[in-house]
């Protein structure tokens, strides 16, 4: 169990991508830990399932589900969090919905990455982070990728969408530090989730390093203080590696890299 102090951090949190996965380990931490929750998803039977979990530890759990790509998902949000005091933002919602060379590509599709991996997470983190800022204290935790430090072919949208977070992350941290309120970037990489088991990526390939929802989670709870980017423990050398110049190199690493673990 992971030690969080409910009373800066509560006594609710919402998390935006909460039914498995890191999520769904997010949830089951914070609910053993005190904090009652809103978690936020596509699947319900998955986010049902997670909630139930929760609800074990006898915290309130609320469930919301809604596509974040949706035009009403932000006031629906809204609506669903409006009386409540939220202490604890966690966006683990992005993901690489669309994947192929940008030229050649369906620019709505691409379009629809950034909604989710940037727009969302900018409405999400103002519609509770200046609630916190006025109360003086909270938390934001916003799920990042080692791909964010490198180009890389067939998603370089989504590549790039995380270098923003990142880098927006920086920026928040300082805004809010003065205030009270932690936020953090946690960085991973490959990780042994649902939705990357989908996409079709190989966790065997070799070579190839895969965490586990669990111990990314709890990891990121732990340094959630720890700001402005904190990169998990089994990531900081791929992290330094892809930060590198020349830049050609990096990206050419990358490029074989991503094509081994699609077993291409």
């Amino acid at each position: 169990m992971t030690s969080i102090d409910s009373d800066k951090y509560g006594p609710w949190a919402v998390i935006a991508g909460g039914s498995e996965g890191v999520g769904a380990v997010f949830a089951d931490e914070l609910a053993m830990a005190g904090l009652n929750l809103v978690l936020i998803a596509r699947k319900e039977d998955a986010l049902e399932a997670t909630a139930e979990q929760a609800r074990r530890y006898g915290t309130e759990v609320r469930t919301l589900v809604q596509d974040l790509l949706a035009s009403d998902a932000v006031a629906n949000i809204a609506t669903a969090t409006a009386d409540l005091e939220v202490g604890l933002l966690i966006f683990n919602a992005g993901a690489n919905t669309y994947g192929n060379e940008f030229v050649f590509g369906d620019m709505e599709r691409f379009r629809s990455v950034m909604t989710l991996n940037i727009d969302r997470q900018l409405d999400l983190v103002q519609m509770f982070g200046r609630p916190m800022a006025e109360r003086g204290h909270g938390g934001i935790i916003l799920l990042g990728s080692v791909t964010g430090f490198v180009g890389s072919g067939h998603q370089s949208i989504y590549s790039a969408a995380k270098a923003f977070s990142r880098v927006f992350a920086e920026g928040l941290w300082w805004e809010l530090r003065d205030y009270g309120v932690d936020v953090v970037e946690l960085i991973l990489g490959v990780t042994r989730t649902p939705a990357m088991a989908r996409a079709g990526l190989n966790f065997d390939a070799p070579g190839l390093l895969v965490s586990e929802p669990a111990d990314v989670a709890r990891e990121g709870l732990a340094h959630i203080g720890d700001g402005p980017v904190w990169v998990i423990d089994a990531e900081k050398e791929g992290a330094l590696s892809r930060s590198q110049f020349p830049r050609d190199q990096r990206v050419l690493a990358e490029a074989q890299a991503v094509a081994a673990m699609m077993g291409r």
